[in-house]
């Protein structure tokens, strides 16, 4: 994973999606001790704040700096992952390939790469994973009871990071001792250790809620659209088998295998999934298509929400977009045909230390119904991001990696690698792709500040204007901060006739004489600046940026 990475030269000078304000915090964090927000975190950062200021303090400060203490939790947590899937009874190549399947994601190698917070809860999650799988392992109680405490201590301080990290403490921990109900010396002590993780966490959340320049996430919505929100929760959910698709293919084998009665029916699921496809061609081209979600992972192969003017060009052609959905939908179909026509291989024989599939059933249900209910209100009140997933992922990959293991085969075929590999080779290029984009709109910035134009005359996307609106304020303006009270000041309305900017409210101090566009006609047209060039690995063509006028008489 290091490799993949160092070989996609992800650095840049500006902020990715969310991270640029929590580096400002994290910044804070090293020069005063104290943690300050600044109007852009519902997560609460935690222990990330910390760790980012350590490499501050270690490596002086930059936002790669910064963002390479993620890549330190990322690799940690790909150790611990397929550490994990040994202690769930899965050999260990096995586990190494479905490591490498989740780990060597164009998703994952993507976050692992930001400072955002999502790899910091998954490693919360696949901790107190490790530390459950342990516990019912343990042949004593006191080592029983010691693993319990590991998975409460290390999911309630790394779960500070991200919230949705503490299901650990508050669903999967109470499941183990569930399992453990007969014991009652390690009940005991296990409800005792998790009623004080319980405790920590929500004396956490609200110490949260009290500081200021921070924003409320609400678990009720106002409105509940129904189809919206099905249609997000289906989306999310069919993105699972192009993420995973080193395993999910291969499960494909399996369709041909099956009763012929199984097959008519999987074959009629399948037409009418092309015919609904075919139905939506003019109204959603393309929307059950892989990738469903289109976010982080997409058909133009870097950050969907950059904000530029213009269409960013195609990275994932039509024919590629097939070929994907036909190998990750006919993964699911494998999947499914395989549970009417496949025995238990020689490798599901019992042993005493065996975690068994109720088991396994008991500690990863409820956390993944908790999870995805968690998804409801985002679903209901605007939207889904695929970097979501990261959590339910580790549960589908050790999930279907020990099903074919004790149902299919006892080892992965080859395939399995050879798959890894051409992912990995898809997410190298995508992370490249986007820090490439993004040197390329520094560029275009520094290329404007020396024609005597300040960055806040120029629209470079919202990322970009954050990090701008937080050197000339000490908040973003965010309408939901409740913190101090009275903080939003509805921004005044651009200049009659001046180009959409998206974000303005929250930016005030960015008033846009020009803007980055990807179409050189956008707008009010090209401005009279050199465009600039950056590479696409993978592509048939290097992508450029222009600069154009945001209103009729710049210059």
């Amino acid at each position: 994973m290091l490799a993949c990475e160092l070989i996609s030269r992800p650095y840049v000078n500006m902020g990715v999606a969310d991270d640029w304000p929590y580096v400002v915090s994290a910044q804070a964090l090293a020069a005063t001790g104290h943690i300050v927000y600044n109007g852009w975190a519902a997560p609460i950062l935690g222990w990330q704040l910390y760790l980012g200021a350590a490499f501050i303090k270690l490596f002086g400060f930059s936002l790669t700096t910064v963002r390479m203490s993620t890549l330190l939790v990322a690799m940690v947590m790909a150790f611990t992952l397929q550490r994990t899937l040994v202690r769930a009874n899965i050999n260990e190549r096995n586990a190494t390939i479905g490591t490498l399947a989740l780990v060597l994601s164009p998703l994952y190698l993507m976050m692992s790469v930001t400072y955002m917070t999502d790899i910091y809860g998954l490693f919360a999650i696949v901790l107190c994973l490790y530390g459950c799988l342990r516990a019912l392992q343990a042949s004593s109680s006191r080592a029983t009871i010691g693993w319990i405490c590991f998975a409460v201590a290390g999911n309630a301080i790394c779960g500070t990071s991200r919230q949705l990290g503490w299901l650990g403490v508050l669903v999967m921990v109470p499941s183990t001792l569930w399992l453990l109900r007969a014991r009652r010396r390690v009940f005991l002590a296990g409800v005792a250790a998790n009623l004080a993780g319980a405790g920590f966490v929500f004396a956490c959340i609200h110490w949260f809620s009290k500081q200021p320049y921070t924003i409320p996430e609400h678990l009720l919505v106002d409105s509940f659209p129904l189809a919206h929100t099905l249609g997000s929760i289906a989306y999310f959910f069919l993105d699972f088998p192009f993420l995973l698709l080193p395993i999910a293919a291969l499960f494909i084998p399996r369709i041909f295998k099956s009763r012929p009665r199984v097959i008519a029916i999987l074959a009629a699921f399948s037409l009418g999934y092309v015919l609904l496809a075919i139905h939506w061609r003019h109204l959603h081209p393309g929307v059950l298509l892989e990738p469903t979600m289109r976010d982080w992972v997409n058909v133009h192969g870097i950050f969907e929400g950059i904000d530029l003017q213009g269409t960013p060009p195609i990275f994932l052609g039509s024919g590629v977009r097939v070929l994907l959905t036909v190998l990750s939908l006919g993964g699911l179909i494998g999947l499914i045909a395989s549970w009417f026509s496949t025995q238990p291989s020689p490798s599901a024989s019992d042993s005493p230390s065996r975690i068994s599939w109720n088991q396994l059933g008991m500690l990863l249900a409820p956390f993944t119904i908790a999870y995805t209910l968690l998804l409801i209100p985002r679903a209901a009140s605007s939207v889904i991001y695929d970097r979501y997933a990261l959590g339910l992922l580790v549960v589908a990959v050790l999930c279907l990696v020990r099903y074919y293991q004790d149902r299919i085969h006892p080892s992965l075929p080859l395939a399995g690698l050879l798959l890894v590999g051409i992912m990995a080779t898809y997410g190298v290029a995508a992370t490249h792709n986007m820090f490439s984009l993004y040197r390329a709109r520094v560029t275009v910035a520094a290329e404007l500040r020396s024609a005597g134009i300040p960055d806040t005359s120029v629209d470079n996307g919202w990322e970009y204007n954050l990090g701008v609106e937080l050197q000339h304020s000490d908040h973003i303006n965010e309408s939901s901060i409740v913190v101090p009270a009275n903080t939003y000041v509805p921004a005044p309305p651009l200049d009659p006739g001046t180009c959409p900017m998206h974000s303005s409210d929250q930016t005030p101090h960015v008033r846009p004489l020009y803007g980055v566009s990807f179409d050189p006609d956008a707008c009010y047209g090209p401005a009279p600046f050199a465009p600039i060039a950056y590479s696409r690995w993978l592509a048939a063509s290097p992508g450029i940026l222009y600069v154009v006028r945001y209103t009729a008489s710049s210059k």
